[in-house]
């Protein structure tokens, strides 16, 4: 059972899933609006038409604008004194049922080795949550990332020579979206992580796709990676959903960690053109502010 602030956290949660599923974030709307702007090309010109049809479609028929509403994944930045972190779980997993049903969401949660559908997003694992406890703070950051399957498809970890070096990185990174970037609808966000082992390396994959387009990393020279990337890929013109075009990637965003000296690992996590992400914070009496979403009234 629920206390009435804490099904206040649930209702709220359900409701900001719901309108992530029928509206892309500002950033990766406005950014869509200046590559289709951009394009020369008039098949890839129509491609981006249609996108944008499909935009509009969803938020006036109110229906997810992707048939994949993906597996829900949370990434919590939890302060050590926001009052409601013991029911935390319960409370996530509460508002994914409820979204499930109620906007619908499409049910994702296959057990791995019965192939069996849960029917409602909740399953070993699901919703996926990551925790970061913050302390002497008392504010709940919830960033939400709607992992479809194929923006997923590219993701990949995988662990170096150090004497591949960030050539090595880089060749990863341009091998798996030439491979695969097809398969997840482009025009790609591309969030490349770099640390000692597999796991680090993806987590810090994860978040770098979701930290926001038009961001850079505050490293003088994780900037220059991650512009050399974008120009790159750009070159590459795989337009939009793969028909060719101007452009490639929406951006590319690299976070890093320390490494160990035998080893250079790095993660790559991979977002379509209708990346459906979003950030919300909660005050500890349960206020909350949408940074990614304008004008969103929960």
């Amino acid at each position: 059972m629920f206390s009435d602030n804490e099904m206040r956290i649930v209702n709220s949660v359900a409701s900001y899933l719901s309108v992530m599923s029928k509206r892309l974030p500002d950033d990766v709307q406005n950014r869509l609006i200046e590559m289709r702007d951009n394009e020369t090309d008039r098949n890839a010109s129509a491609v981006y038409d249609c996108m944008f049809k499909n935009i509009e479609l969803a938020v006036s028929l109110d229906r997810p604008l992707c048939q994949d509403t993906g597996l829900i994944q949370f990434f919590i930045k939890a302060g050590s004194r926001f009052p409601y972190l013991a029911k935390m779980k319960d409370i996530l997993t509460e508002a994914v049922r409820i979204a499930t049903s109620a906007t619908p969401l499409r049910p994702n949660a296959v057990d791995t080795f019965r192939e069996k559908n849960s029917g409602n997003n909740i399953a070993n694992g699901s919703p996926w949550i990551e925790w970061e406890i913050v302390s002497d703070s008392d504010v709940l950051e919830l960033e939400i990332y709607m992992a479809g399957g194929g923006c997923s498809l590219p993701g990949k970890a995988l662990v170096l020579m150090p004497s591949a070096g960030y050539e090595g990185i880089a060749k990863a990174v341009l091998e798996t979206v030439c491979d695969r970037g097809i398969n997840a609808c482009p025009p790609l966000i591309v969030g490349v992580g770099i640390g000692t082992c597999a796991d680090s390396a993806g987590v810090l994959s994860k978040k770098a796709l979701l930290r926001g387009i038009g961001t850079v990393n505050p490293d003088k020279d994780a900037q220059k990676l991650e512009k050399l990337l974008f120009e790159g890929l750009n070159n590459i013109g795989i337009g939009p959903n793969g028909i060719t075009g101007k452009e490639s990637v929406l951006d590319v965003h690299v976070e890093f960690a320390a490494h160990h000296p035998a080893t250079l690992a790095v993660g790559i996590s991979v977002g379509c053109w209708a990346t459906r992400y979003g950030k919300i914070r909660f005050a500890s009496d349960l206020s909350y502010e949408i940074t990614t979403h304008g004008g969103v009234d929960l």
